[in-house]
């Protein structure tokens, strides 16, 4: 189940917009897997729904989920390769910080810099 911390800095749309991206990327939510609708998790979470439907809207702009009219919200399949693409992605930065003669913990500093 997705959280919402109401006294979090994290705005709500993004807290909802990142339990969901974890759960596709890490496998839990499954290719396919049905989310619920805007108005229930709104419900749900005690948030607005126009809340969700941002948080939805960038979920489906990245490609991991998709709204199929009626029948509701998928996990998309292309949540599989974007989890290839940041293996390749991981694979070129691991190439090029070698060929800079960057040591292996410069390297991870640079990257958990960059991801805040």
């Amino acid at each position: 189940m997705v959280r919402v911390d109401p006294n979090s800095s994290v705005p709500p749309f993004e807290q909802v917009r990142t339990a969901y991206a974890e759960r596709i990327n890490d496998g839990t939510l499954p290719v396919g897997a049905k989310l619920p609708t805007v108005r229930k998790l709104a419900e749900d979470l005690g948030i607005a729904p126009n809340t969700v439907a941002k948080a939805y809207r960038e979920l489906e702009g990245a490609g991991l989920i998709e709204t199929r009219g009626r029948a509701g919200t998928f996990v998309s399949s292309v949540g599989d390769e974007s989890r290839e693409q940041a293996r390749r992605a991981a694979a070129d930065y691991a190439a090029l910080t070698r060929k800079l003669g960057l040591g292996r913990d410069e390297a991870r500093a640079i990257i958990d810099a960059a991801l805040g």
